[in-house]
Parts: structure tokens; sequence; C-alpha cells
């Protein structure tokens, strides 16, 4: 059963060296609530697992601006010129990752599988140090699997079981972040009572979900 906390309960559970993987596309899905308590409280040299970096302002952009994240595993800087500014200077270590072998790598972390095989990125740099390995005449890439201590995301209901669902395009990455953190924290816009979410509807059930912020904008 999750435990109910606020955004700033939320940040006081992460620490420095923390490796977070974080929802949204383009803010869209980010838990701004979350985002906005760890730029308050300060928190530094956090790692994060995000598919883009959002905008300086917006999403996890705001963490970026702030100084709060050192390293990155990413797939989509254009957005964000700060964060190209700070890896440009040293500041910030970016593992830049094809967005299907980022999501994959996090997904094989949340079912507990070492990693994935895919051709995507052979011949290029992204093969650099890596293993190759020949299945039935055909190379692949052997991507590890990305582990993360806190997985962070956004979603639009939850139950009094901890069930989640998305809206719209605010789903995209946050079903497969929010299997994947050894605790994951969901802010969301409404707890409903069990049973009142069509189970159809149900993308994340309760058994991954460890704390529940409630958006206090919405």
């Amino acid at each position: 059963m999750f435990k109910l906390i606020t955004a700033a309960e939320a940040a006081a559970l992460i620490k420095p060296n923390n490796r977070l993987a974080i929802g949204g596309f383009l803010a869209v899905g980010a838990p701004e609530s979350i985002i906005d308590a760890i730029v308050a409280a300060g928190i530094k040299d956090l790692h994060m697992i995000v598919i883009a970096s959002d905008w300086e302002d917006r999403g996890v952009g705001k963490l970026v601006a702030n100084r709060c994240i050192s390293s990155a595993q990413v797939s989509h800087l254009g957005t964000n010129k700060e964060i190209q500014n700070q890896m440009n200077s040293g500041e910030i270590k970016i593992e830049l990752v094809p967005q299907g072998t980022l999501m994959e790598r996090v997904r094989a972390f949340g079912t507990g599988l070492g990693g994935v095989l895919t051709p995507t990125g052979l011949g290029t740099v992204v093969e650099e140090g890596k293993q190759i390995i020949n299945v039935d005449g055909k190379d692949y890439i052997l991507e590890t699997a990305i582990p993360s201590d806190f997985a962070l995301v956004k979603a639009w209901k939850a139950d009094k079981d901890g069930n989640l669902v998305y809206r719209k395009t605010a789903h995209n990455s946050n079903p497969i972040m929010a299997m994947a953190g050894r605790i994951t924290i969901a802010e969301v816009d409404e707890i409903v009572e069990t049973g009142e979410l069509d189970p159809e509807e149900i993308v994340t059930p309760g058994v991954f979900v460890n704390y529940i912020v409630v958006n206090k904008e919405v």
C-alpha cells in the first residue's frame, strides 16, 4: 500500500548521487510539483534518466538550470540550451541513448533483466566500448539495464490501492519509468475510491507505487 506524502516530503527522500528515472516528454507528463520541490530543497549531484531534457523553465529542465544534475542518460537535448552549455563545458556528463534503446534498458531493469540486444547504433559511436553479440549471423549491441533509485512519474488519477491511469499524451514514458524505480513516487491530480477506475484503463498497478503526491495546483 502506498503512503500519501507532500512534494516536499518526496524531495526529502532523495539524496545526492541518487539515480532518478523521471517520466514525461518535453514537459508533458512531467511530475512538476516533485521537480519543484527538489529544486527548492537544493539537492545536487543527481543522475537523471529521461527521454528529453525539456526546457530550462519546464519539466526536468528546471533541475538542469538549477544545477541539481551532474550526469544524465537522455535521448533529446535540442530544446534545452542550458544542458547543452553544461555538457559542452564539462559540468554535466551526458550519455546520449537512442530513445527506443533507452526505454528498453529502463524496462529491462524493471523486469529484472540484465539488458537487451539491439542493432540500433551498430557502426556508430553508440557501440563504442560495448559488447557485440552475434545471433544467427546478425550482430547486436548488448545494451545493459539502466538502474534507478527513484522513479518520479505523473499520472492523472490513482485509486486508494495505488493503481494509476494516465491522460492522453502524458502517458508517454511514465508507465515504463514507474515500474523501474526501486522506489516509485507518483504525482497525481486526484485519488479516487477503489473500484472507480475502469480496470481496462489501469496502466500501472499499485504494486509498483510506494508514494503518492497530490498536485495542489489542480
